[in-house]
């Protein structure tokens, strides 16, 4: 029976990351079959690893298929070509057979030279300029009529990622966390983690700044305090929230209730479901939560300290939000944009109690920042494991016990 068939080439540190196993295991998971032509075992850790394999197939349809799930691990063809370009026939559509790219570092041969693909995310596409030798992911909405859009797969090879030296949570194969294993080592080697990008932030090194993604259910729950302090002790230097979580903060300190419910009291208060409200209403009439932590109207909490310590803050709004409060994007493309642009310069990723924003910030974020998934709900952390990252650790446990037990690591008395 006649088989098709594709050479590829896999090399690095193929061997330690289990990358040369993954692979094979794919390929014949997905029907195909293989031969090891040539396997050239690095002698040492910092010595790389290469691999020539034959891939073959039943079909045409097949064998694309097999490639194409093989090549977020590094499989590249090895018969080098540069890739295949077509132009955008309109503004916001990709011509067909766009390339999709991963979360992976990426490079595209032009010119019989790899170039290295900037702002690497998951799902966009590529646009480049051949005579400047330059590549650059792009939204759909954002391409216009004419761009040079890379098609195909030829001509494009994936970076995977390399077993990290640190010997920590965020190392080869312990992302695996389940709500049934003890969280002290997991928070542990977090906050290790937070001292060493907060001794770089104030350094000014570059990639050292720390993002927390999170939801209303850190104030409800009881972690406002703990956020609080760890925003004032510069350890988190990037806010993603919604609407909700500025309101029912600002609540708290307005008037002692997070969603009406008075922790003091211990019980929700009479007409207490309104504070959020009226909470929203004076911000909005002071002109910006800014100005009203400057005037003092608002003196304690997430979105006070984060004033005060100079945190970017983006605020991006759903469509079942009251108000909302002055600042918050309520269009998703521009709120979108708008979290692309805080990325550079993050080294760690909190994503935190808030599914949507976990999910959309998990998705702009390149395969080489490590992040912390928690939710109460397993399928949240789950679903950013399955990304395919080893460095995306995924905690079941609720919001305010972990951002509580993480300030107490990292020395907070609360």
């Amino acid at each position: 029976m006649m088989q098709d068939q594709e050479t590829v080439i896999l090399q690095g540190h193929i061997i330690d990351s289990l990358i040369l196993a993954k692979v094979l295991d794919r390929i014949l998971m997905m029907g195909g079959t293989f031969d090891l032509q040539d396997v050239q075992i690095g002698k040492t850790r910092e010595e790389p690893s290469r691999a020539r394999i034959i891939v073959r197939a039943s079909s045409p349809k097949l064998l694309s298929d097999i490639l194409q799930a093989i090549q977020p691990h590094g499989a590249s063809i090895e018969n080098e070509q540069d890739c295949r370009l077509a132009v955008a026939p309109a503004d916001g559509i990709f011509p067909d057979e766009f390339y999709a790219t991963t979360h992976l570092s990426t490079q595209v041969r032009l010119r019989e030279q790899w170039v290295e693909v900037e702002g690497i995310e998951m799902d966009l596409g590529i646009r480049v300029d051949p005579m400047g030798l330059t590549a650059r992911t792009l939204p759909m909405g954002e391409v216009t009529q004419g761009d040079l859009i890379v098609t195909g797969r030829e001509g494009v090879r994936v970076i995977p990622l390399q077993r990290p030296r640190d010997r920590d949570v965020f190392s080869f194969m312990e992302s695996q966390v389940s709500s049934e294993r003890p969280h002290g080592r997991v928070i542990s080697d977090i906050a290790k983690r937070l001292v060493q990008l907060r001794a770089g932030f104030r350094e000014g090194t570059v990639g050292s700044k720390v993002l927390l993604a999170g939801g209303p259910a850190i104030v409800h729950a009881g972690g406002r305090d703990a956020l609080t302090w760890l925003v004032e002790e510069e350890f988190i230097h990037v806010l993603f929230c919604g609407n909700a979580l500025a309101a029912h903060d600002m609540e708290v300190d307005l008037y002692g209730t997070s969603l009406g419910y008075g922790d003091a009291a211990g019980r929700v208060l009479p007409h207490g479901h309104e504070h959020h409200l009226r909470t929203i209403n004076r911000i909005r009439a002071i002109g910006s939560i800014e100005a009203a932590v400057r005037s003092g109207a608002i003196k304690t909490g997430i979105m006070a300290a984060c004033i005060r310590r100079g945190v970017q803050v983006v605020m991006a709004g759903t469509i079942r939000d009251d108000g909302p409060l002055p600042g918050v994007i309520t269009d998703s493309v521009e709120a979108q944009a708008t979290m692309r642009r805080a990325i550079p310069g993050v080294g760690l990723a909190l994503l935190v109690a808030s599914t949507l924003h976990a999910v959309a910030t998990g998705n702009l974020l390149p395969a080489t920042i490590p992040s912390v998934c928690v939710d109460i709900n397993p399928a949240v952390p789950t679903k950013l494991a399955d990304r395919g990252s080893f460095q995306a650790v995924g905690l079941v446990m609720d919001a305010a016990s972990f951002l509580r037990e993480l300030a107490r690591e990292l020395g907070a008395s609360l």
